[in-house]
């Protein structure tokens, strides 16, 4: 009965939301007229300028519009190679499909999961002309070897800050290495607003070229606006609630998302290598201002982050299914653990009868979420062996706001329960 009755723990499902948060979306859908009192956009892209310091600023309703915004300004030209990493989102693939370039897979080294540069050199061909660099949830690439490397060849560097919002390397802010960077606040980000994404420069020429191609889009649709402002109140007050009850929090939101109450995190266009309708747009004000909110509550977010890691670390720190580093400059969006040679799926499908929902869909192929097409993602296997090895051993737990002390050593008591203690049983 305790079990039945006990608080589910999530990765994901709008996991940064707070009261406070709840109560702005609801708010704004109420009053509809604050959305019009202020540019709330422009004050998100000062405000933005100001902590990276950086010189110019370009907000869009998501991080994929961003990227689009950004990979558009770089007049390239069809066939042009796009150098990317292996485990990797398809929000990062797909705006370069919808230009006609080519995305290269470059594989990743185990002990972080970001780019490795010694790949990145051999992949690199007449063709190449931009190297992205993706620092997978929240640790700096090796910026050093990466941008000697892209100088060696002529490469553009451009930093996809999705996972890395507050990070820092040699104590310089992610974000501000590349030619430009791109951010997102999707609903499961370092900040969210449900959706939205920012890019950023220090480069005046590309600046005019974003400021081209940003200035004409539209805003997205009211309705998806209003999607968005109920995705944080329906998921908190009913959808992850529901899952107390054997799970139907899972089938009502397949069934809101259904019915077009609740828009998805990833398209099934998406999974497909195309773009949805409502990429590109800028960023509504109303968006701007959950933002605008969370974005408050950065630095208070990335402490909890690293507190919550350091749980972690500690309890599995003498157990082989762990490679994290301590690096001072580094956030937790995610802390990742590999189980070699374990089952993951019987370990998720365990963690759920306790109510611990960690599949964040981080796993299981090179480009996530798993139900995407990989060959139209231009993804062919054997291309990135160590990535190939990562997803089929990966396994995230959650590090957000939203998961206290107490949740974390239920979920480690759990974990080591289900696959170090059995181990020894079988012994």
């Amino acid at each position: 009965m305790r079990n039945f009755l006990s608080k589910p723990i999530f990765i994901s499902l709008s996991p940064n939301v707070e009261k406070d948060d709840i109560f702005l979306a609801l708010g704004v859908i109420v009053k509809p007229w604050k959305k019009t009192k202020l540019k709330y956009s422009q004050l998100f892209e000062k405000k933005f300028k100001e902590y990276l310091g950086v010189k110019y600023a370009f907000s869009f309703n998501s991080g994929r519009s961003a990227w689009l915004g950004v990979l558009k300004a770089l007049n390239l030209k069809e066939g042009d190679e796009v150098l990317i990493q292996a485990f990797t989102c398809n929000a990062l693939v797909n705006p370069i499909l919808a230009l006609g370039l080519r995305p290269v897979y470059v594989d990743i080294e185990e002990e972080t999961l970001n780019m490795d540069p010694r790949d990145l050199e051999r992949k690199i061909s007449e063709k190449s002309r931009v190297v992205v660099v993706q620092h997978t949830f929240g640790l700096p690439a090796d910026l050093d070897k990466i941008s000697e490397i892209c100088q060696k060849y002529n490469l553009i560097l451009i930093e996809d800050c999705a996972h890395s919002l507050g990070a820092e390397y040699k104590g310089r802010k992610i974000g501000t290495f590349g030619r430009a960077s791109f951010f997102s606040f999707g609903r499961d980000k370092i900040i969210s607003s449900v959706y939205g994404g920012m890019a950023v420069t220090n480069d005046p020429l590309l600046a005019e070229s974003i400021r081209q191609y940003h200035n004409p889009l539209n805003y997205p649709g009211y309705f998806w606006i209003f999607q968005q402002l109920l995705h944080p109140v329906l998921t908190e007050y009913f959808v992850k609630p529901l899952y107390r009850f054997n799970n139907l929090g899972k089938y009502f939101l397949i069934f809101l998302q259904k019915i077009g109450i609740l828009s998805k995190g990833v398209t099934t266009k998406e999974k497909k290598g195309k773009l949805p309708r409502y990429i590109p747009k800028k960023m509504p004000d109303v968006l701007a201002i959950l933002a605008l909110n969370q974005f408050k509550k950065l630095e208070k977010f990335n402490r909890h982050r690293k507190e919550i890691a350091y749980i972690y670390q500690k309890e599995f720190k003498n157990i082989d299914l762990i490679f994290q580093q301590d690096q001072g400059g580094r956030i937790f969006m995610r802390f990742p653990l590999i189980f070699e040679g374990k089952d993951t799926d019987k370990i998720l499908k365990k963690l759920r009868k306790f109510k611990i929902f960690l599949d964040d869909g981080w796993r299981k192929t090179p480009i996530v979420p798993p139900d995407t097409n990989q060959k139209r993602m231009n993804y062919i296997f054997g291309m990135c062996p160590i990535a190939e090895k990562v997803i089929k051993n990966i396994l995230n737990l959650p590090t957000h706001i939203n998961i206290k002390k107490q949740d974390a050593e239920k979920i480690i008591s759990r974990l080591k329960y289900f696959t170090i203690l059995r181990e020894n049983d079988k012994k």
